[in-house]
């Protein structure tokens, strides 16, 4: 089982940045897709981004494309997301996620019924 621990949230003004940070221990995440997720306020939680498992190629939905970047160090067995340009909308909690399957698509990430891990998740709060 591998424990995910996300880091690097806080509370922004709109237009700010952001890190995020996801750090993987347990076992070896390096071929595994991972991802980013977030839940608003009463919200479900949606996809956010993913990244296949040597990082050459990336998803994004369509509310951050653009403004956000995610990527990975295997080295180091963490993923990151940079979020630039933040808004209002973006408030949440984030979500890290590896992918129960082992060499599958950026795009497999928007399914989170096929998550095999979560991590606790980090705030990210953007005033206006």
């Amino acid at each position: 089982q591998v424990q995910l621990v996300e880091s690097g949230g806080g509370s922004v003004q709109a237009g700010g940045s952001l890190r995020l940070s996801c750090a993987a221990s347990g076992r070896t995440v390096g071929v595994y897709a991972m991802g980013w997720f977030r839940q608003a306020p009463g919200k479900e939680r949606e996809f956010v981004a993913g990244i296949n498992w040597n990082g050459g190629l990336t998803y994004y939905a369509v509310s951050v494309k653009g403004r956000s970047t995610i990527s990975r160090d295997n080295a180091k067995n963490t993923v990151y997301l940079q979020m630039n340009s933040l808004k209002p909308e973006d408030t949440a909690v984030y979500y890290c996620a590896v992918h129960g399957v082992p060499l599958t698509t950026a795009q497999a990430m928007e399914n989170m019924r096929e998550m095999g891990s979560w991590g606790q998740g980090t705030q990210v709060a953007v005033s206006s």
